[in-house]
């Protein structure tokens, strides 16, 4: 049975789970009734973070325009531009054994296509959440409901995994950013 987080929580995803080397990390959302006028197109976007809490490089910024990372261990799997239907909206995948040691967190995130110019928020979108997978057998592992905290953001990073000597831990952040995309790609030091 998954474990379940709240905002903030922290828990060892490899200690309690011997063996596991490859991973899903799904993320999913809703979009509430709307009448602007305007598709709302969400994207899932992964950061590959040095010690320092930085990209080395823009190759370690994967999202539908860039799907691999760290030497192929982390893939993106490709755009979801609705939202519709039940499950997962978008997932990445890891193989954690293969991120490069110079990689010491990774940093899930989803923001809003576009979100200013069609005036979007994430007080527009519910049923926001993270969950990690076993790829080998399906296994819900770990999973994290964001709630309904939103109003004004227009970017979320929902949640981290993260280093701990040789284990990997997962980290639920919950942490909405206004300026979307932009934002995010600036404080992880990049300039694209």
């Amino acid at each position: 049975m998954a474990i379940s987080l709240a905002k903030g929580q922290k828990v060892d995803l490899t200690k309690s789970n011997p063996g596991l080397t490859n991973i899903i990390v799904g993320l999913g959302w809703d979009t509430n009734k709307y009448d602007g006028g305007q598709d709302f197109d969400l994207d899932s976007s992964v950061f590959l973070l040095n010690a320092d809490g930085k990209c080395s490089s823009e190759a370690d910024f994967v999202f539908y325009n860039n799907t691999k990372g760290a030497n192929g261990a982390v893939e993106h799997t490709g755009d979801n531009r609705t939202g519709e239907g039940d499950g997962d909206d978008e997932q990445v995948k890891v193989n954690l054994t293969s991120v490069p040691e110079s990689i010491q967190k990774i940093a899930f995130t989803i923001t809003i296509h576009d979100a200013e110019t069609r005036s979007q928020n994430f007080g527009q979108v519910s049923n926001s959440y993270v969950r990690i997978l076993s790829e080998t057998n399906g296994e819900e592992l770990i999973r994290y409901d964001l709630g309904e905290d939103f109003s004004i953001e227009t970017a979320v990073v929902v949640g981290e995994l993260y280093r701990h000597g040789a284990e990997w831990k997962f980290s639920a952040i919950g942490s909405g950013y206004q300026g979307g995309l932009g934002s995010l790609v600036s404080d992880y030091g990049l300039n694209v």
